[in-house]
């Protein structure tokens, strides 16, 4: 394999690594954003719910706990979660080759 195509695979393992990073960390936020009661009516708050809703929108009503919090910490949290073991386990394999 050449250098030239190793560099790519390192470059293009390293910006899905960021990404995976990034989308986990605003997940994350917003559950500490819900967790300390941020104000909803900040527009900073409103993008970064808007986000994770959107990011986590396949998990964010998965579990059914009747506690609020307890719901948004396992939904959000299940979406950084796969989202970080995802995009670094596809990171390590373009790495690889």
């Amino acid at each position: 394999m050449s250098p030239r195509h190793r560099n790519g695979s390192a470059q293009a393992a390293t910006a899905i690594a960021v990404i995976a990073d990034v989308m986990a960390a605003i997940i994350g936020l917003w559950i500490l954003m819900y967790l300390f009661d941020a104000n909803r009516a900040n527009d900073l708050v409103q993008f970064v719910q808007d986000t994770a809703r959107w990011l986590a929108g396949w998990s964010h009503d998965l579990f059914t706990f009747d506690a609020a919090w307890l719901r948004v910490v396992a939904g959000y949290g299940l979406a950084a979660l796969v989202y970080l073991f995802l995009g670094h386990a596809l990171a390590g394999r373009l790495r690889r080759y």
